[in-house]
């Protein structure tokens, strides 16, 4: 008898017919290996769970569990000598009831910081399923692992051996503009944890009370929605990390301004923050901002910068682990946080910084198209220590970015990265839904960049963000091409634009170019079609299956896609009656030129980002192919092959 499917009741064998595959998981693991045959949840299932095991914990594999159709979940406290359905054991460590269900399914334990092991075996009629992590947070990620796995109507007979590559692993809501709102922010934290990311920085430029007040304490309703931020935080295992930007103002010598941000760290100790980061970029750091910094360390200068910044991080370090032992390093962002060149600042920061504190570095420029093996060894020479990456995509508050949100895959970083860098932190963009689209791969690459796929996590992604449904999926993809734009500070971007539309739109002229009346067809009418995905897709990414967060923060642009897609299928028309020798092809291009004149004065929501103004959508590409259409058909002898005009609505 075999295993059915989940949903339906179990039969007596615990093997399932067939072809049995290995699942995606993302990111992707460090091994994972099919163990031969497969079984099935069921509707019901007996959970045994270690007693070491946090709440929070279990309710995720409870709620994992019921999305995966099981109605029922008894409990029990060892595993039986003869299994008659699916048994899932959850646990840490050395405990013995995780030591039984691992020699049952033939593994072993990870023992790496934040590792797990997952391992599933069909035995009788019914199954074992370990999931075994090192520790809490290992655990909380086998979860999340097995979340994706259990999706699928079938479990195959495996074992999942997986730890992370990089200790450090999340974004810095670092970005200018209009901070996230804590509503967003709960959100990004249970999408870090989706994602096995660890760390968010909360460092919003925009909050006076992070800078340009930093000396005066937050409201007590702020601090209060501080508070429940960082307990979200940990219960979805991320580290809720607290930015002080103290560098416009601070006098680095001044023993009241280092109480003041004491008393500001203390504070948010109380409310459950734990972790703290000096923020010291975008200041000017060739002039003093008190007279007694020029007595303490000498002419201002950027050497002396360096000294005096050193001075006052290494006494905040201090004061965090006098008054607690455990507390993490301090991390901090210096005044030259981009490229690794040698000089007199870092020199300065080299010699004299705790070597506990934390540097981030933004790579060879402040948005970098690259960054290799050799970069990073370079910042680690240059700062005396392995560095936190602070990659600043795919943040969209600088000019070249107006109009813009940034959804190309996170690429063009090396694989071994992990070996000379502490972490990676994205700064994602105003737009905290759409930037888990670039965040899911900073996550994945992070977690295993060895066996980092950028094009595979970027579908994922688009998976993810659709709840599952692979019509919202493949409209999201189409959206993204339009939206691949990833620009640098300079004139060059480091991704270009809708790199799969120009390649089918490339298609179709290479096709009219060619002569062929039949190839000239196919491709005209091949476009029509494209045309009606690209004017449809919108609607669909709007019917309730993808994040409402993500319509409603990329609602101008998916606006603008229907225009543009519409003025598509009015160029295909124009195409086809050219193509036929009907007059008509002017009215369709002439219509195509209106749609998409209308569709590129859409403009960002005002106040959204630092930098307002038209959205662009497919640019260099869409727009140029409308405008180019009425050329690549000259009048000519009619084909005898006609075909009918293809109806459009104006």
């Amino acid at each position: 008898m075999i295993l059915m499917a989940a949903g339906l009741a179990l039969s007596a064998s615990p093997v399932l017919a067939g072809t049995v595959t290995l699942p995606v998981v993302i990111p992707a693991p460090a091994s994972i290996k099919l163990a031969g045959g497969a079984l099935a949840l069921g509707t019901s299932v007996v959970l045994v769970t270690a007693p070491e095991v946090d709440p929070e914990t279990v309710v995720l594999l409870r709620k994992v569990l019921s999305a995966a159709g099981v109605e029922t979940i008894t409990t029990a406290r060892k595993l039986p000598s003869v299994f008659q359905q699916p048994y899932i054991v959850l646990g840490t460590g050395e405990n013995a009831l995780i030591g039984d269900a691992l020699a049952r399914t033939g593994a072993s334990l990870d023992t790496h910081a934040e590792g797990y092991t997952i391992a599933s075996r069909p035995i009788g009629s019914g199954g074992l399923i370990a999931l075994a992590g090192r520790d809490g947070d290992g655990l909380f990620h086998a979860v999340q692992t097995f979340r994706q796995i259990a999706a699928q109507p079938v479990l195959p007979a495996l074992v999942i051996q997986d730890h992370p590559a990089m200790p450090i692993r999340g974004t810095i809501e670092g970005f200018y503009g209009a901070p996230w709102t804590m509503a967003d922010r709960t959100r990004h934290l249970d999408f870090l944890a989706s994602v096995k990311a660890n760390t968010y920085v909360y460092s919003p430029k925009d909050d006076p009370f992070a800078r340009d007040r930093w000396r005066e304490p937050y409201p007590a309703e702020t601090l209060a929605a501080l508070g429940k931020l960082a307990a979200t935080a940990r219960r979805n295992h991320v580290d809720f990390v607290y930015a002080i930007s103290p560098g416009p103002s601070v006098c680095f010598s001044d023993p009241a301004d280092r109480d003041a941000m004491e008393r500001k760290l203390d504070a948010l100790r109380t409310i459950g923050v734990h972790s703290f980061y000096v923020a010291l970029d975008d200041i000017e750091y060739t002039k003093w901002n008190c007279d007694r910094d020029a007595a303490a360390f000498g002419p201002s200068g950027a050497e002396a910068a360096g000294v005096a910044q050193a001075a006052l991080l290494n006494a905040v370090q201090a004061d965090l682990l006098r008054k607690d032992k455990a507390s993490r390093p301090l991390i901090m962002v210096p005044t030259e946080y981009y490229d690794a060149k040698e000089s007199p600042y870092k020199a300065a920061l080299r010699k004299h910084l705790d070597p506990r504190v934390v540097v981030q570095w933004t790579g060879t420029d402040v948005v970098p198209p690259a960054i290799s093996i050799p970069d990073a060894r370079t910042a680690t020479k240059a700062f005396g220590r392995k560095t936190l990456l602070w990659d600043n995509y795919p943040v969209n508050d600088y000019a070249t970015t107006t109009g813009r949100l940034l959804l190309a895959p996170y690429a063009r970083r090396e694989a071994g990265l992990s070996e000379e860098l502490t972490g990676i932190l994205s700064n994602p963009m105003n737009q905290e839904a759409p930037s888990r689209v670039a965040v899911t791969g900073v996550a994945a690459f992070g977690w295993n960049d060895k066996d980092y796929d950028a094009d595979r996590t970027w579908r994922a992604a688009a998976r993810e963000l659709a709840g599952g449904d692979a019509q919202a999926a493949a409209a999201l993809m189409l959206f993204f091409d339009t939206q691949h734009m990833a620009p640098t500070f300079g004139s060059q971007p480091w991704q270009e634009q809708a790199p799969a539309l120009k390649a089918a739109l490339d298609r179709t002229r290479d096709a009219i170019a060619q002569g062929d009346g039949a190839a000239r067809r196919l491709a005209i009418a091949e476009l029509g079609r494209r045309a009606d995905e690209i004017a449809g897709a919108p609607d669909i990414i709007r019917s309730g299956t993808v994040d409402p967060g993500f319509a409603e923060q990329s609602r101008p642009w998916l606006d603008a896609m229907v225009l543009w897609g519409r003025a598509l299928q009015l160029t295909a028309a124009g195409l086809d009656a050219a193509d036929r020798g009907s007059d008509a092809a002017f009215r369709y291009f002439a219509g195509a030129q209106r749609l998409a004149a209308e569709a590129a004065a859409i403009q960002t929501i005002p106040g959204a980002t630092r930098f307002g103004g038209p959205v662009k959508l497919a640019d260099g590409v869409l727009d140029r192919f409308i405008a180019d259409a009425p050329t690549l058909i000259g009048s000519g002898k009619q084909d005898s092959g006609m075909s009918a005009e293809r109806p459009v609505a104006p």
